[in-house]
């Protein structure tokens, strides 16, 4: 069975075209981090391959065997929402049950379950740390979809985060990562008692904020290239220019259009059919027209205030952001959800043309 282009969760070498995950960042950088003991925030827009990196580096660190390094996607806690003590033990549990996946000789249960009668404020600091005496050697963990925790819930657990800080690496993870779409520093959280707590506050020990980019235009050409040599179908060169203007390297919306005219359009099946600039326009439109889940995201977050704001100011007042009466964390909020780019030198502009036509056509209904 050939390979496909992925549009949903993580790439799965495979099954999908893939670009290496350890090419898309600093790989030196991180390990530098690793070894200081550094905790920090690794974060991107949606469906940029987050994930994908993340359990790249897992596997590269286990391989290494310096460290044990163990990664929780903590999403499940966001149906919880204000309950502390849901969200706790789910964030325990899932770290259990990811961890059974690499420890194989020690019962993580058993840790679990001894630490049932410790306080809810302290208990997942309390499992940390117990775990990380556990093991032989210093342990990292990755907690992805950490932005998808809100109020009490998120406060709770980065502060029994920072409480086990002073006690690594022998009492405590070595290094952990955070991830999601936003930098932790604009997390604006919400307690029950309508208290405001800023990420920075309460996850005060971060060392970094690592942001994950787009593909380049020769990583897209790799891309494609790959279903070329499996398949024997040929993209016509001209296709990569408008690849490029219609994505700019975002890879959810790369893999789509790849998706799109390889498979979709099932006249391009016959892989003796070569793939035209036409077709790549064709497949852009029926993208948008389609609505996929990434699109509906993306026009979901338009009517969010904050963004709406620095949308319309760019659209209708078109000029320098530094004139808008907005915050500048509000337009960083924006860029970090991928729907505006900021190049050195360059204006603030909507990421690509996909983007542009779906933001165009929402604000002039």
């Amino acid at each position: 069975m050939e390979c496909f282009f992925n549009t949903a969760g993580p790439n799965i070498p495979e099954d999908n075209y893939t670009i290496d995950p350890l090419t898309r960042f600093d790989l030196d950088d991180i390990l530098t981090l690793i070894r200081q003991k550094r905790y920090f925030v690794f974060h991107a827009p949606h469906q940029t391959g987050k994930t994908s990196c993340l359990l790249a580096l897992r596997d590269y660190l286990n391989a290494k065997g310096d460290y044990i390094c163990v990664y929780a996607n903590v999403e499940g806690g966001q149906a919880s929402r204000n309950n502390v003590e849901n969200v706790i033990v789910s964030t325990i549990d899932t770290i259990v049950r990811e961890a059974r996946l690499i420890i194989k000789d020690i019962d993580m249960r058993a840790i679990r379950d001894v630490i049932q009668r410790e306080g809810i404020d302290s208990r997942l600091s309390s499992f940390l740390s117990r775990l990380s005496e556990s093991l032989p050697k210093p342990l990292i963990l990755f907690l992805d979809e950490i932005d998808a925790l809100v109020g009490d819930s998120l406060v709770s657990v980065l502060r029994q985060i920072r409480a086990g800080y002073a006690n690594r690496p022998k009492s405590f993870p070595s290094s952990i990562v955070l991830c999601g779409v936003r930098d932790v520093r604009d997390y604006r959280i919400v307690q029950s008692n309508q208290d405001i707590i800023t990420g920075g506050s309460a996850f005060n020990i971060k060392a970094e904020s690592l942001r994950l980019g787009n593909f380049s235009k020769e990583e897209i050409h790799e891309l494609y290239m790959q279903h070329t040599r499996e398949t024997g179908q040929v993209f016509e060169e001209e296709c990569f220019p408008m690849i490029w203007e219609a994505t700019e390297g975002q890879p959810w919306l790369v893999n789509a259009l790849g998706q799109e005219v390889t498979y979709e359009m099932k006249e391009n099946r016959d892989r003796s059919v070569r793939i035209t600039p036409e077709m790549i326009y064709r497949a852009q439109e029926q993208i948008i027209y389609r609505r996929d889940t990434h699109i509906d995201i993306l026009i979901d977050k338009l009517k969010e205030p904050r963004v709406k704001r620095v949308i319309e100011a760019l659209l209708f007042q078109r000029n320098n952001p530094t004139a808008w009466s907005i915050p500048r964390d509000d337009i960083e909020y924006v860029i970090d959800y991928g729907l505006l780019t900021k190049e050195i030198g360059k204006d603030l502009r909507i990421s690509n043309s996909i983007y542009r036509e779906i933001i165009n056509a929402e604000f002039a209904r």
